[in-house]
């Protein structure tokens, strides 16, 4: 299971953060992640960027998702760790 929190704090809320949480649970439906992923919303992790939204993959955060850069993300950091689970 990859559990995938979104902060939802007030910097990343107005940076896009219910857009980035839209989008992760679309790409989560449309790959039927639903038994693979938990998805959370977090509040400020320390983290902020001056573009995007961070988020955090089971221990790794993430700086500067943004709608534009949303499917290499999940690409790269949700799909690979998904696969390497099933893997093991």
């Amino acid at each position: 299971m990859v559990i995938i929190q979104i902060c939802v704090g007030s910097s990343c809320h107005i940076k896009g953060s219910p857009e980035i949480i839209s989008l992760f649970q679309k790409a989560i439906e449309a790959y039927h992640l639903e038994d693979d992923i938990t998805l959370a919303g977090s509040f400020c992790t320390g983290k902020c960027n001056r573009l995007g939204v961070t988020v955090q993959v089971d221990d790794d955060i993430y700086t500067g998702i943004t709608k534009e850069n949303f499917k290499e993300f999940f690409e790269e950091h949700v799909m690979k760790k998904i696969e390497t689970e099933r893997n093991n």
